[in-house]
């Protein structure tokens, strides 16, 4: 259940930087609204999941997932650069946070 949280946790971080562009500087209200929200319940999550979990596998989890699903999205609708260089870049950092959840760090 613990790792489900991280997951989740890391989805909403993709959620929040998304939205931190799309802020603007946090001029557009809106995107700066979902970027408080996505961020909040980001670092809930993560929180709550600590409880169980190592830090330093959950973490990197968390970020590895933020930072993957963050290049994806902004590709995929952002209009950010396409190589693949970047693409097995961010199948490496998929493939390391699989690694570290299947790493049994949960107490």
């Amino acid at each position: 259940m613990a790792w489900l949280l991280v997951i989740v946790a890391g989805l909403l971080e993709t959620g929040f930087a998304v939205c931190l562009k799309l802020s603007h500087g946090f001029t557009r209200l809106w995107p700066t609204v979902a970027f408080c929200a996505f961020a909040l319940g980001s670092f809930g999550l993560l929180t709550l999941a600590l409880k169980r979990l190592d830090v330093g596998p959950a973490y990197a989890v968390w970020t590895g997932i933020g930072a993957a699903g963050t290049a994806v999205y902004g590709m995929v609708f952002l209009g950010d650069l396409v190589s693949t260089l970047k693409i097995v870049s961010i199948s490496f950092v998929i493939i390391g946070v699989i690694g570290l959840q299947l790493s049994g760090s949960a107490h």
